[in-house]
């Protein structure tokens, strides 16, 4: 695999992880007691700390690369693994 393709992909485990990250641990202002400006979402979080949004989704993207490129490496699951159309209609 070349580098080109291991920091493309590595880039989309990266966004992937930082979306899955991003609800956890934000709480709303009726959650933690403050209160709420005028013109504020009563949804908006008020504890964002977007580095540990950053930390959490490399250390995730870090670990499910790392799975992906084991993968690629061995030969764990192929496609031949995950064909359903051949396994429904096989052709001999």
């Amino acid at each position: 695999m070349q580098i080109t393709s291991i920091i493309a992909i590595y880039a989309l485990f990266w966004v992937m992880s930082a979306f899955l990250m991003l609800p956890v641990g934000i709480r709303t202002p009726d959650e933690t007691g403050e209160q709420i400006l005028s013109g504020q979402a009563e949804s908006a979080p008020s504890n964002f700390r977007p580095g540990r949004l950053i930390l959490r989704a490399t250390l995730l993207s870090i670990l499910l690369f790392g799975l992906f490129y084991l993968n690629y490496q061995q030969g764990w699951i192929t496609v031949r693994d995950i064909d359903i159309a051949a396994r429904l209609h096989p052709q001999g």
